[in-house]
């Protein structure tokens, strides 16, 4: 595929780990100490570039959660705009852990997947320097990313930014009753520090 410059810019500041050590050691009561991990996978490489996401608390690196996937592309309404579109696993079992252990990608496929109509975001890019941008994912208006898991409604308040140093998660759990969001970034996002670069797996 041909791809755009922004769309590459935006695939580069996400492929990596990254980690919050320094949020959550400055307000520990309301931010866990996290790693997550953003690896590219060779998916829908027609008119996207897509990636692997999961995130682990600092105890407990070997119990990965929140194991999905992100397709990054230009909007078919607009082409000139981006957008990412969410997906979750049939069966994740095979899959879980692959931040760390990105062999189990291999056989990743299409059909291992789960489009989730509602789950998407549309991407703005803010020029901040000559050589760097940052990139601001919210929800179209009147979107709810909700889906079933496990016999239970799950619903998700979705969005981030991206910087070339910076991943800030803006993403909240909300109860599908009362609209309340339960957990994740209650007070502001979660301010992830990028540690290992994963940009040369991008398959470009």
């Amino acid at each position: 595929m041909s791809v755009s410059p922004e769309l590459l810019t935006l695939a580069k500041y996400m492929a990596g780990e990254f980690d919050n050590q320094q949020q959550a050691a400055a307000e520990p009561a309301w931010y866990v100490h996290l790693h997550f991990w953003q690896r590219p996978v060779p998916l829908f490489t027609a008119d996207s570039l897509t990636f692997f996401a999961e995130q682990a608390n600092i105890v407990n690196l070997d119990k990965p959660y929140r194991s999905r996937i992100l397709r990054l592309r230009h909007s078919k309404a607009a082409p000139e705009s981006l957008e990412v579109q969410y997906y979750r696993f049939k069966e994740l079992a095979a899959f879980q852990g692959a931040g760390r252990h990105p062999e189990r990608l291999k056989s990743l496929t299409p059909d291992d997947l789960e489009f989730l109509p509602g789950c998407i975001l549309n991407i703005e890019q803010r020029q901040t320097a000559p050589d760097s941008s940052v990139f601001a994912a919210v929800p179209p208006p009147d979107t709810c990313c909700r889906f079933c898991y496990q016999g239970k409604t799950i619903q998700v308040s979705l969005g981030f930014e991206a910087t070339a140093e910076e991943f800030r998660s803006y993403d909240k759990g909300v109860n599908p009753d009362t609209g309340k969001a339960i957990w994740g970034a209650l007070l502001g996002p979660y301010r992830f520090t990028k540690r290992h670069d994963f940009s040369t797996e991008i398959p470009v």
